[in-house]
């Protein structure tokens, strides 16, 4: 076991800061890790090399924050560095912060949607390993790691899914809609996609955790129908009836199948529907409410799509 830091280039970021307790963090800026699940291998663990902080346990690839960096960026390049992480391999879903007051510490719980095997690209690890969730408490973990790991595991099942009635959220404006039904419909499925790139912050869907990238998607009915589906990135369903039938239709499937379903509509009999079919329901100038700042996702992407593809597909394979 290499017993002394290997001397190399510093950036401004790597120092120690010190709380008024004595108590020392790594990462002038703070630090960052990435929690990366596979359901079918499980999490991918970092054993630490001897001449670092808390040397031979096991915990997240990650590592101090640049200047002006984000978590999430900062998350990335670190398990990059650190594990070869390749470009487009997995998307954000949560986030999770300790905050020492001088310092915060983020985990960025992400999905693997392209498997790849973990590869060791630099001194600060002596093993990278897929272990899976059942037996990694088993391991001597990092004490910040192992002091989290109870809250994160429990997410690790959490998806969470924005469903929003169109009709209701475009016709809370009035500001012409009436007069292209299509285009007002388009304009709100783009607004979505931003809001699906910031993200939501966890109070807002009623979840623990710090920060939550869920999937979205609209029911539109009637003219609306007519309206393109854009990149994707949101779902749209379009109701052969009923717009009100179809968004408890799509409530109840999504969740059946487990998942955090979260309905945007002011109707109050859609309201009442949908929180009998196990959803929470937000009034539809909840849309509006601004989440992270999307730039603080800038590199995560790169070839990756975007935040709900990791589960735009299990959505569209639920509720048809």
């Amino acid at each position: 076991m290499t017993s002394a830091r290997p001397s190399a280039p510093r950036n401004p970021g790597d120092a120690w800061v010190e709380a008024p307790d004595g108590s020392r963090f790594w990462g002038r800026f703070g630090a960052a890790g990435l929690l990366a699940y596979d359901p079918e291998r499980g999490v991918l663990l970092q054993h630490r090399v001897g001449w670092s902080h808390f040397g031979g346990t096991w915990g997240l690839p990650g590592g101090a924050l640049h200047e002006g960096e984000s978590p999430f960026a900062g998350a990335l390049r670190e398990a990059q560095e650190e594990a070869g992480v390749p470009d487009g391999s997995v998307v954000p879903r949560a986030s999770h912060v300790f905050d020492a007051e001088v310092w915060r510490y983020t985990t960025v719980i992400a999905d693997v949607i392209r498997p790849f095997a973990p590869v060791i690209s630099d001194p600060e690890s002596l093993e990278l390993m897929w272990v899976p969730v059942d037996e990694v408490a088993d391991r001597p973990l990092h004490p910040g790691f192992g002091a989290a790991w109870s809250s994160l595991r429990e997410q690790l099942e959490t998806r969470p899914v924005v469903l929003v009635d169109a009709a209701n959220v475009v016709g809370s404006v009035p500001d012409g809609w009436w007069k292209d039904r299509a285009g007002a419909a388009a304009r709100l499925r783009d607004r979505l996609a931003e809001r699906e790139a910031a993200g939501v912050q966890a109070p807002d869907l009623d979840l623990p955790l710090d920060h939550w990238f869920p999937a979205f998607a609209m029911v539109v009915e009637g003219e609306a129908r007519r309206m393109e589906d854009g990149d994707g990135s949101v779902r749209v369903v379009r109701a052969a009836g009923s717009g009100d039938d179809e968004i408890v239709r799509q409530a109840r499937a999504f969740a059946d199948a487990g998942l955090a379903v979260t309905v945007v509509t002011s109707d109050r009999e859609l309201r009442e529907r949908v929180s009998a079919a196990g959803a929470e329901v937000r009034g539809a100038q909840w849309i509006g409410r601004g989440g992270a700042d999307a730039g603080a996702l800038d590199g995560f992407f790169e070839g990756a799509g975007f935040v709900g593809t990791a589960i735009q597909g299990v959505l569209r394979a639920i509720a048809g």
